[in-house]
């Protein structure tokens, strides 16, 4: 009897053990279901993991990637890990898009180019009246980068689900304008100086 004890107590041990992360990614979906953090199709940043939640379950959340390859994550990551949701509220998002420019580049000019671009794109929020809290799309001169003047355009978009697409419209349009009005992007230059190596006797 004491040994049938004794391996009863280590069998059940082992199955508290071995059933503790199954409760705790159950317990965790539950939250998931009421608390509702994210939702099916939201974009969403966990990890090293990024893409669409296409189900929530009990035990696990499946999200498919930009790739279409689908990552099946414990309920209790999500709960105890950070997750970056895309689209908890709305659908509205912001983007930034970095440029350089010469030195000898008409500074004004560049803040011009860059708000006329986002104000004309379809995308960009722009109707102070109908949405009141937006801002208005940013031109900021970051700094003074060792070969360029370094810019940042900022602006709010109406569907951050076309966040990549709208940032390579926008890339064609800022160069295509730059090239125009003769306003150079340079590139890292470095200069390498080789000394004369002594005349061999």
């Amino acid at each position: 009897m004491e040994n049938i004890a004794l391996i009863a107590g280590a069998l059940s041990v082992g199955i508290g053990f071995g059933l503790q992360n199954i409760v705790n990614n159950f317990i965790s979906g539950l939250i998931l279901l009421f608390e509702r953090p994210i939702r099916t199709g939201d974009w969403i940043i966990t990890g090293d993991t990024e893409g669409y939640v296409k189900s929530i379950n009990i035990r696990s959340t499946q999200i498919q990637t930009f790739d279409q390859s689908d990552v099946i994550v414990p309920n209790s990551e999500l709960i105890t890990a950070k997750v970056t949701n895309w689209m908890l509220r709305d659908a509205h998002g912001r983007i930034t898009i970095s440029v350089g420019v010469g030195y000898d580049s008409d500074v004004e000019k560049v803040h011009r180019i860059l708000l006329d671009i986002a104000h004309n794109h379809p995308m960009v929020m722009n109707d102070k009246n109908k949405y009141k809290k937006i801002s208005p799309p940013k031109v900021l001169f970051r700094n003074f980068g060792d070969s360029a003047l370094n810019f940042e355009l900022r602006c709010l978009i109406y569907d951050i689900d076309q966040r990549l697409n709208v940032i390579s419209e926008m890339n064609f349009s800022i160069i295509k304008a730059f090239r125009e009005e003769g306003i150079e992007i340079p590139f890292p230059q470095r200069v390498v100086t080789f000394n004369n190596p002594p005349e061999q006797k």
